[in-house]
């Protein structure tokens, strides 16, 4: 057992991030699965993508990468460069999106499922070396 939880300390963040992040990609596909049907399918997933993003920031913040700080400064730092770099992968999901959909004409919610293995990538990446990352980082 006690190789187990040390494994499981040493990947805490990712496992969490993974765990957290199941779920944020579960509500941006649930909600960009209901908006387009009755919407254009690039506001249905940029709306899926507000709401996610939402909710994503506030459990990395909180469980993920264990942010605790809610001084001014500390806070403006982390939402501000949060959805900033959201914005930057919401750019490539839309890519992504336009692109199997639009040209290669594809089922939107399959093309969402398959964009989201990058999107999820893309901000761990982004969360983790620049947004909330530590002094031993």
């Amino acid at each position: 057992m006690k190789p187990i939880l040390k494994l499981y300390h040493q990947y805490e963040s990712l496992v969490s991030y993974l765990f957290f992040g199941g779920l944020t990609t579960l509500i941006n596909i649930v909600v960009f699965g209901w908006l387009n049907h009755h919407m254009d399918y690039t506001i249905a997933n940029v709306i899926a993508w507000f709401a996610s993003v939402v909710f994503a920031f506030v459990t990395n913040k909180l469980w993920v990468f264990n942010s605790k700080s809610m001084a001014v400064g500390t806070f403006l730092w982390e939402i501000l460069t949060f959805f900033g770099f959201r914005a930057l992968s919401l750019l490539v999901d839309q890519g992504i999106m336009v692109l199997g959909v639009s040209v290669l004409h594809g089922n939107p919610l399959i093309v969402k499922i398959i964009d989201q293995f990058v999107v999820v990538a893309i901000n761990y990446v982004f969360s983790k070396w620049i947004i909330f990352r530590t002094n031993d980082q």
